[in-house]
């Protein structure tokens, strides 16, 4: 049996919760005090907890923030400090093992709900459907609007802020941990695997092992990505989500060869010379004084130089 160095704080609501939902908020060096506060105005009644899981930051002074955020709050609430860093896969499997309702609700730290009835939705769908799998929705609505961000925010505008109509045409594909509602027995079933090793992929390789068994409800209820990312950053994500594109590759070829990222990378994968023309993708990606669209197809085939390693 796995020991994990973590320690926890409880607010006083904890001890009589007997929750319906648990809002689960995984974070690493993000402070999810805004977002925590947020949830204790909107929330009502004792069917929501909320725990959040501290993936190895080791800052006091942050743990006492959200400690005090979780103190003044009339919902049940628990933060759980692992002193060691899981990661993205084994952080939400670890955090899952605390909750108590019978469906989990992961939202990322640096998200915001767009609507303040945002955690009202999720408890009428579960008492109307009692869905096995349910998506909300990304948007950037409330995102600063920073110039170091205008290519993520113009790539994320494009793909990641998908209409539900566009979400349930490939269920599968269009999941983020960042807004994922999931029934207790689903997640007991099928928890994230643990193979994945730093960003990218781990989300949607979940969601097509789900998919074969349970269906994938997409609805309008969506919460803003507030933590865009510089170029540069971008593209260093990009390098780490390699190995995991390979991962999703081997286990579930006949599902992703449909994507364009797949299609794109066996493209280029019979182009010659990769290592020599690769790095001028990148170069004129990060360059921001470069057409903003022209940017993006440049990270992108950036992306898709660095997947052709993988098919």
């Amino acid at each position: 049996m796995t020991i994990y160095p973590e320690k926890m704080f409880q607010n006083a609501a904890w001890a009589d919760g007997a929750p319906v939902l648990s809002v689960l908020i995984p974070f690493l060096r993000d402070d999810p005090t805004a977002l925590i506060r947020m949830l204790g105005k909107t929330a009502k009644g004792k069917k929501i907890e909320l725990i959040a899981f501290d993936d190895g930051t080791n800052n006091e002074a942050l743990t006492n923030r959200v400690s005090e955020a979780l103190r003044g709050m009339a919902l049940p609430g628990r933060l759980v400090s692992s002193r060691v860093n899981l990661g993205r896969a084994k952080g939400r499997n670890r955090l899952a093992r605390f909750a108590r309702g019978g469906w989990l609700l992961f939202l990322d730290a640096d998200m915001a709900p767009d609507n303040p009835d945002f955690l009202k939705t999720y408890l009428e769908l579960i008492a109307a459907h009692a869905p096995a799998v349910a998506f909300g929705g990304f948007s950037l609505d409330q995102a600063p609007d920073k110039a170091e961000h205008a290519l993520h925010r113009h790539m994320a505008l494009a793909s990641d802020c998908a209409s539900v109509e566009v979400r349930r045409d490939h269920p599968e594909k269009h999941v983020f941990t960042s807004n994922l509602l999931v029934r207790r027995d689903v997640f007991a079933a099928h928890a994230f695997d643990e193979g994945f090793a730093g960003w990218g992929w781990e989300d949607v390789e979940w969601a097509m092992r789900v998919a074969r068994n349970h269906w994938i409800t997409h609805i309008d209820n969506t919460a803003t990505h507030l933590g865009l990312d510089p170029a540069a950053t971008m593209a260093a994500k990009y390098e780490q989500s390699a190995g995991n594109f390979a991962r999703v590759v081997a286990g579930h070829k006949t599902v992703v060869e449909r994507y364009p990222s797949y299609r794109a990378a066996r493209m280029l994968k019979r182009v010659p010379l990769r290592a020599a023309w690769r790095p001028v993708l990148k170069s004129f990606a990060l360059t921001e004084a470069a057409p903003l669209a022209a940017r993006a197809f440049a990270m992108k085939l950036y992306r898709a130089a660095l997947y052709a390693e993988a098919v």
